[in-house]
């Protein structure tokens, strides 16, 4: 049986991974301690998520480990000697990450680094797949011309008709200290690839979302919105009149690619996951979505400020993985993920 290690697991992404590598046969060594609850309050809190995954996973394992533990880590790859790591854990918040920026740089920077010197010293032969995100790209992608419709923003540049590719720049940028936090990690991940010849892989996210996610107000846009709206409580939306746009990729078609890659992995990569244009919504079209799903209107407010180095239009180029995994697509589209979504906060979690 191989074994693999997800830090993070009690996260959206890290508990898909361990179901569905569970699934296939696999034992799955989870690294959480809950930290989700720490930056975001009660409302972050994960626990009903590892408890759910200790309760419906035979295979499954918990360490209740911080990925900023130099010496826990390293002695868990010693012991575990997983055949694949696949690494979710962060501080995940564009938002947050001013208030508390060390703890945000030790997560996300550091932490990652952690986990790539351990696995080097236990095997520079099993694949590293690292959760990055699409914040590495910083506001670059608000240079690129843009056309306003009746409910969002478009790309105005024919170059970017099927979104942004890989080959985007990633300096000279505004990226917000989360975005500088996780450029680190993601720059360390592709050294160690590049350096020792280890097969690694950044998977650079768009909005990552799925029935799991704990979604709050600085960190999971759909999950949060969902739930704002079955509580009738009041969205706040921040600038470009609420016409801003993201591609939504649900967690399963996330792991889906990771089980492709560590299936036949490849040295220092980089991808852009998210939904791609068909996927696309901006945050009115999410309102019209779930209020249609729900049949509760939407309450929301509108301020003017934007946040800061957030994207005015986002969506994946998805060609890449394709053209490297042929055998992988999105098979979730963005209607079923909204009812996902509404369905798994009607329904109580414990």
């Amino acid at each position: 049986m191989k074994t693999l290690i997800v830090t993070g697991s009690s996260g959206l992404i890290g508990s898909e991974v361990c179901v569905h590598f569970s699934s296939l046969g696999w034992k799955i060594h989870g690294i959480d301690n809950n930290q989700r609850a720490v930056f975001f309050g009660p409302s972050g809190d994960t626990r009903w998520n590892q408890r759910r995954l200790e309760k419906t996973l035979h295979s499954y394992q918990h360490h209740e480990l911080d990925i900023r533990d130099r010496e826990g880590i390293i002695r868990v790859l010693q012991d575990v000697k997983p055949d694949a790591i696949v690494h979710t854990a962060a501080q995940p918040s564009h938002d947050k990450a001013v208030a508390i920026p060390f703890d945000d740089f030790d997560t996300n920077a550091v932490g990652t680094f952690n986990l790539l010197e351990a696995t080097r010293r236990y095997s520079t032969q099993i694949p590293f797949v690292h959760m990055s995100t699409n914040k590495v790209y910083g506001d670059a992608p608000n240079e690129i011309p843009l056309v306003e419709l009746a409910r969002r923003w478009d790309y105005a540049d024919e170059k970017y008709k099927n979104g942004i590719p890989e080959t985007f720049r990633i300096d000279q940028t505004k990226h917000s200290l989360f975005g500088a936090s996780k450029v680190s990690g993601d720059i360390s991940v592709q050294e160690y690839g590049r350096y020792f010849n280890m097969p690694t892989a950044c998977l650079r996210g768009g909005c990552l979302t799925g029935p799991n996610h704990t979604g709050v107000e600085l960190h999971g846009f759909l999950s949060y919105l969902v739930k704002c709206n079955l509580e009738q409580k009041e969205y706040t939306v921040f600038g470009y009149k609420g016409k801003q746009v993201r591609d939504n990729i649900h967690s399963y078609d996330v792991a889906r690619f990771i089980e492709e890659f560590i299936n036949a992995p490849r040295v220092a990569e980089v991808y852009n996951i998210g939904g791609g244009k068909n996927n696309t919504c901006s945050i009115l079209e999410a309102f019209d979505m779930i209020s249609g799903i729900s049949g509760i209107p939407m309450q929301w407010k509108y301020t003017e400020e934007n946040r800061i180095g957030d994207h005015i239009c986002y969506y994946s180029d998805l060609s890449k993985m394709k053209n490297h995994y042929p055998n992988w697509d999105i098979t979730k589209n963005l209607e079923d993920t909204f009812k996902e979504i509404y369905q798994a906060w009607i329904t109580k979690r414990k």
